[in-house]
């Protein structure tokens, strides 16, 4: 008979809050809410998505590319400076500037000692009414990794990643223990009555079948609040950050509409015993998949 794994339970941490028009003070706004969590017992930490500004995407706006700064700069410094004092993973979403017209949707992974550990630039990037991301962002180049942190092995993708199982099965087959996606998504309130139950149940059903298909955890990252930077309907995001357990199980769940900081402890030896039972990584036909490389198939 087999010995039981030795469990290896780390805390999950997601911030979710609001932001405004301030790029300082939203930042303030997600530092304290990452010293709280870690003082509550969080040991990865990770922000929603472009965490110094509101979602300015809902608008083709040069004046935007204004909110860009380099990675490592201050805000990579500041979460830098939080996990060193805290002894705590951070994974922080920021607009970077590149290099002069080149900008990129990107996390910065750091480690419980604050060093940097590496990037992850936005692969998918969508151009839909009020997501208009393809005015500002160049496609990601850093391909999907992980990284061995000093509370586990993460992977890290963002947002509109999150519809895409090719992107959760490359990271998770580059040994990620857990999936985390920070995200800014919500509803076209005038839509909302009609599809937003739908839209939600999609956004949440694609990602806990990202964590069944690939035996790990996925934790998504959403924020809070009715933005509207340029007028209009804006968008509402709907919150509702959640991490999924290796089965596809809602292990924790935060508000709809107010700030919180979702902890949520996981048993990383259950990633080993899920891959056992349900070998969907064993099984796997990678001879038959050479079409995937295709756009389509006539």
């Amino acid at each position: 008979m087999n010995p039981t794994p030795k469990r290896r339970t780390v805390t999950l941490g997601l911030l979710q809050h609001a932001c405004g028009t301030d790029p300082e003070e939203n930042l303030e706004v997600c530092l304290r809410a990452a010293r709280q969590a870690a003082d509550d017992g969080a040991n990865i930490l990770c922000t929603q998505e472009l965490v110094r500004s509101q979602y300015f995407c809902q608008s083709e706006e040069h004046r935007y590319f204004g909110l860009a700064e380099p990675i490592p700069g201050p805000s990579t410094r500041a979460f830098q400076e939080l996990a060193r004092e805290r002894g705590v993973v951070v994974v922080a979403s920021l607009f970077e500037k590149r290099a002069e017209g080149l900008y990129h949707n990107t996390a910065v992974i750091i480690d419980a000692d604050g060093s940097l550990l590496g990037i992850y630039r936005k692969m998918h990037i969508p151009d839909d009414p009020l997501f208009y991301e393809k005015f500002y962002f160049t496609p990601g180049d850093t391909g999907f990794r992980t990284w061995d942190t000093r509370f586990g092995r993460i992977g890290v993708l963002v947002c509109w990643d999150q519809w895409y199982p090719e992107a959760a099965r490359l990271t998770a087959m580059s040994g990620a223990e857990i999936l985390l996606y920070p995200t800014a998504i919500g509803w076209h309130p005038s839509e909302k009555a009609e599809y937003g139950e739908h839209q939600h149940s999609a956004w949440e059903t694609i990602q806990r079948a990202h964590a069944i298909a690939n035996g790990c955890y996925v934790a998504a990252v959403n924020r809070i609040g009715h933005e509207r930077p340029v007028g209009g309907d804006g968008l509402e995001f709907w919150g509702q950050s959640f991490v999924a357990g290796t089965s596809g199980q809602i292990l924790g769940k935060a508000a709809v509409d107010r700030p919180e900081n979702l902890l949520v402890t996981v048993d990383l030896s259950k990633v080993d015993v899920t891959r056992t039972h349900w070998p969907f990584l064993r099984d796997r036909r990678i001879d038959a998949y050479g079409d995937l490389t295709r756009r389509f198939r006539d």
